[in-house]
């Protein structure tokens, strides 16, 4: 396999990074694309040893460089974008260049170079507010958020560009995807909240806010999976656990693994109990689609949200 080249755009982010891991790994040679802009080459600093793993500190918007990011590539896993939905309130114009604009260039690079194979990192936003949970992939797209709208649009062009060109398209609908290296979301988010202050956390939103949540060690094996098994155009596919949680009880999972007792709660609600402009008060996703390729999640919401918790808070500590 070290002959043929994978390329990971966003290969220095969260789930890049641990998708890297894996296909290094299992021998590939993989060359990780990132402008490093919500990366870190710490999360691969482990693996630019290996002279099969190679970093391109490259952006995707420009479209001067990025035939150098796909040039011989066998798949490109398309993981590069903004994380961030609450900047889409704000700031909507940077989901757009960010997400649709250096999505589109990469499409051209591989139509160029002629890469037969794209498994992208879609997200659960694309379902807006379902009105009942969980939904499956033939649930309609309603976006409610800019991003979730990027991620949308992000999909319907690659699926003309399989139709057209001829690539074999993988899009993955990821629920909430927590663990090692993550920097951003509720989870993180709450840790830096409750180290500052121990006794009191401030939720934004009513506190029941619900949704799903995955290690990232089973959306990798997920990301995978679906890889490998689908031989169609274009397929998408969700990525999630099999229950779901309130934001609470994502919040008392990370009290209770932090070891503290007689945390105050405060909420911050607006419009109808959600956090944010753009935030959704319900979403969780069936899998039943992906399980039929033989994968299934080994953790459930809470047990992800825990594992993750202690991970981050190992790195916080070792980084003082």
């Amino acid at each position: 396999m070290v002959d043929k080249c994978i390329v990971v755009t966003g290969g220095a982010g969260f789930i890049g990074s641990h998708l890297v891991d894996r296909l290094a790994a299992e021998g590939w040679r993989v060359r990780v694309v990132d402008n490093l802009s919500s990366g870190s080459l710490d999360n691969i600093k482990h693996l630019l040893s290996k002279s099969s793993v190679e970093f391109l500190n490259l952006d995707l918007k420009d479209r001067a460089r990025i035939d150098d990011a796909v040039k011989g590539a066998e798949a490109v896993f398309h993981f590069a974008a903004n994380p961030e939905v609450r900047v889409s309130t704000v700031n909507p114009d940077v989901h757009f260049s960010e997400n649709v604009v250096a999505t589109f260039n990469l499409l051209e690079a591989v139509r160029r170079h002629e890469v037969r194979s794209l498994v992208f990192a879609s997200s659960s936003s694309v379902y807006g507010e379902p009105e009942e949970i969980p939904v499956d992939e033939s649930v309609p797209v309603k976006p409610v958020s800019v991003y979730g709208a990027s991620k949308a649009a992000c999909e319907n062009l690659m699926h003309s560009y399989s139709k057209l060109y001829g690539i074999n398209v993988v899009a993955l609908r990821y629920a909430n995807v927590v663990g090692p290296r993550l920097r951003h979301g509720a989870v993180y988010d709450f840790i830096v909240k409750l180290k500052k202050n121990p006794r009191e956390l401030e939720i934004l939103g009513d506190g029941t806010q619900t949704r799903s949540y995955i290690h990232v060690s089973d959306a990798v094996e997920a990301t995978i999976t679906a890889w490998k098994n689908t031989s169609s155009r274009f397929e998408v596919y969700n990525v999630g656990s099999e229950d779901w949680v309130t934001v609470r009880e994502v919040a008392e999972t990370i009290v209770n693994v932090m070891g503290l007792k007689d945390v105050k709660f405060t909420y911050k609600p607006v419009l109808h109990g959600v956090g944010w402009l753009g935030d959704v008060k319900r979403i969780a996703l069936k899998i039943e689609k992906l399980k039929t390729l033989g994968w299934r999640p080994r953790m459930r919401s809470r047990e992800a949200v825990a594992e993750a918790a202690k991970h981050i808070l190992q790195e916080l500590a070792s980084n003082y």
